[in-house]
């Protein structure tokens, strides 16, 4: 991978994360349109540069993050998270097996795609409009909703957002919870890919990786500033399309790259 390659898959990292459009599905095809060996540093960027993503969340609301006083919100966060960290564990390993197939990514896409089309004419009477309003039993029914965006192709962010709509949140409060819950998730995995876990081609651990050498260090930064920089960008680009539009326009543009990526991978690759 050089330069230029991780400098667009940090774009579309920064781009697609906070959007219910599924970021992995888009990395894997320009991972694969380029070329680009899946080495374990490769698989460690892709994972890695969420880290500037979440740091965009953190700069967007970060009176809410730092409002000390709120203990409420931190412990809604704490319980809608355990969910996720609990299962991701537990099955890491088929995960990453999924990862090496495309096909099932891009059926996975197209059908979250058609669940949008419909989502918002079924929850059309919301009763929390803010955050304040989220219980925490509503926290971790979305934290729950959000593990089936460990099938790759879900995305994490469109998991949450129907889960939150399904309690009873608004587009915009369950946009913006979707947003906040990614900090601890996204951190959680950011530091066990770094700090924890081994990669087994080269038996190295994830910071072990990027110290490798110069080459490494500086993708890693360029991977994150980069991906921060967009991420913050997006956010704003779609509350503001949530708010005019809702969730349809994003259903068919998951169902036209679905079917694309079916395509390319079952017969032009």
């Amino acid at each position: 991978m050089n330069t230029l390659q991780a400098f667009l898959i940090a774009i579309i990292e920064g781009l697609t994360e906070y959007l219910p459009v599924s970021s992995t599905a888009h990395m894997v095809f320009l991972s694969s349109y380029f070329g680009i060996q899946e080495d374990d540093f490769v698989k460690l960027f892709q994972v890695s540069i969420q880290f500037g993503a979440i740091l965009a969340v953190v700069a967007l609301y970060w009176k809410k993050f730092f409002d000390f006083s709120k203990v409420s919100f931190y412990l809604k966060l704490i319980c809608a998270v355990i969910p996720a960290l609990v299962l991701g564990k537990l099955f890491d390993d088929k995960i990453e097996a999924v990862l090496g197939n495309p096909i099932p990514i891009a059926i996975v896409l197209i059908l979250g795609g058609v669940v949008l089309l419909f989502i918002d004419s079924r929850f059309q009477n919301p009763t929390v409009l803010k955050e304040e309003d989220i219980s925490i039993k509503k926290a971790v029914t979305i934290g729950f909703w959000q593990c089936l965006a460990m099938m790759p192709g879900t995305s994490r962010s469109a998991a949450s957002i129907i889960g939150g709509m399904q309690q009873g949140l608004s587009r915009h409060a369950a946009a913006e919870f979707s947003f906040f819950l990614a900090v601890p998730t996204m951190m959680a995995v950011t530091c066990y890919s770094v700090f924890l876990k081994t990669y087994e081609s080269s038996q190295m651990k994830g910071y072990e990786l990027i110290l490798k050498s110069d080459q490494n260090i500086q993708l890693f930064l360029i991977g994150n500033v980069v991906a921060f920089i967009v991420a913050v960008i997006a956010i704003k680009f779609f509350i503001e399309i949530i708010k005019k539009y809702g969730f349809k326009p994003w259903g068919w543009y998951r169902i036209i790259v679905g079917v694309f990526l079916l395509i390319y991978f079952s017969y032009l690759k």
